[in-house]
């Protein structure tokens, strides 16, 4: 059945009263690696026939609105895609206050915004704090749409707390508890923010399960994986293999840690002098062409693409191990090397190189050589490609889109 036949089924399932639509709102923050995972499963309950909001920044808008969800705008006060990374500090607290600053200034916003049209369900990204304030003073059930890994039986013991210990003995730690107690006081939860903010009631996890460190001890009654929700990216853009080229390698670190010029010219040296071999480089908005030197005509570079056209053509991936990236990877069998450069990432890294389909290279040792080196060992290897096309075929069976929207439905308050 094609896109408008499936659309039609559910308008008229729902015509005949088989089930009632209901408002679905949807939270996120303005990053490409946590809205892009849910446009998907959001564009497939408009099309049950769902009244979808979707809470988000203006910059994000446009795509929002072609899921055919209703964008309710706020304005955050996060760094952009479009800013410096560096805006982002270096430290543990650097990372986490800017997201407790934005969810405090856009409460009251977002309290304005639905006035006089609570909804049914909430659905929200892991960093959209007010979310779930909001389905709290509603009282209506919410959902965590998780972009990433999720804590495991033991996963506080084993990362959350060896990683706070130094940061609560300091001030500046023990201000920023202090202040998320007293916000999450003030609007009626008593939950420890540590446990508000990283154990949801009820999460789906937009990830394949293959990319979850200790799978074996998540709880599934309250985690269920769905791995990677994609749809048609045409709207992308397209992208062709040029004539000649015996092997194609794409070089992205994503979105946000794209400021990397010494890296790139690495890449360049690596793979530009692969005689039959094809680089597509994606620098991002803050390395310009100068700062790479002497670039061969099998080297082309761009500051944003098609990442999953190029991905189904493409021999490698070089990539920063985000969320997102990872399970593109998995999803078109292609052979990664994984630079990390922050958060979730190193662990994404470890789990690729643990599945057999990838080699993990610190970005202080990813010279041109050791990148070289990495993708002759991967690109001809059978067992790795043999490994991806079962990693390929677990992922299909998990249920994608189709099977996230089965499960939010049956949250539905009536529906239980």
């Amino acid at each position: 059945m094609n896109g408008k036949g499936l659309h039609e089924t559910y308008r008229l399932a729902y015509g005949s009263g088989m089930t009632t639509p209901a408002h679905i709102a949807m939270f996120s923050i303005a990053a490409h690696g946590h809205v892009n995972p849910s446009l998907e499963v959001i564009r497939e309950l408009v099309a049950r026939g769902h009244r979808v909001t979707y809470a988000i920044p203006p910059l994000f808008e446009k795509k929002v609105a072609e899921t055919g969800a209703e964008p309710r705008l706020w304005n955050s006060t996060l760094p952009g895609p479009d800013d410096d990374p560096e805006a982002w500090g270096s430290t543990l607290l650097d990372n986490v206050e800017p997201f407790l600053n934005d969810a405090i200034q856009a409460l009251p916003q977002l309290v304005e915004a639905y006035e006089g049209d609570t909804p049914d369900l909430v659905l929200h990204d892991i960093a959209s704090y007010p979310a779930r304030v909001l389905a709290h003073r509603w009282g209506v059930p919410a959902v965590s749409l998780s972009p990433c890994l999720v804590a495991w039986d033991g996963h506080e013991k084993e990362v959350a707390e060896p990683m706070w210990e130094e940061p609560k003995k300091t001030e500046r730690g023990q201000a920023y508890y202090a202040r998320f107690h007293a916000w999450l006081e003030e609007n009626g939860i008593t939950r420890h923010p540590d446990d508000f903010a990283g154990r949801p009631a009820r999460s789906i996890v937009l990830i394949p399960k293959a990319l979850q460190p200790h799978a074996d001890r998540v709880d599934e009654s309250v985690y269920s994986f769905v791995g990677a929700c994609q749809g048609d990216r045409a709207a992308e853009g397209d992208w062709r293999r040029p004539a000649g080229a015996e092997k194609v390698v794409l070089v992205s670190l994503g979105s946000s840690f794209t400021k990397q010029p010494a890296f790139y010219r690495e890449c360049v040296k690596a793979f530009g002098e692969l005689a039959g071999w094809h680089l597509v480089l994606q620098v991002g908005r803050h390395v310009g062409p100068a700062e790479l030197g002497d670039v061969p005509g099998n080297v082309e570079v761009r500051s944003w693409v098609p990442q999953l056209a190029i991905l189904e053509q493409a021999d490698l991936f070089v990539t920063h191990a985000g969320a997102g990236g990872s399970q593109e990877g998995l999803a078109t069998a292609t052979p990664m090397i994984a630079v990390p450069q922050a958060v979730d990432q190193f662990g994404n890294a470890d789990m690729l190189q643990g599945l057999g389909v990838a080699r993990h290279v610190p970005a202080d040792e990813a010279n041109a050589e050791v990148l070289r080196a990495a993708a002759l060992a991967l690109v001809d290897d059978p067992e790795v490609a043999r490994r991806l096309r079962g990693i390929r075929a677990e992922m299909a069976e998990e249920g994608g889109t189709r099977r996230a929207a089965d499960l939010i439905e049956a949250e539905l308050p009536a529906r239980r």
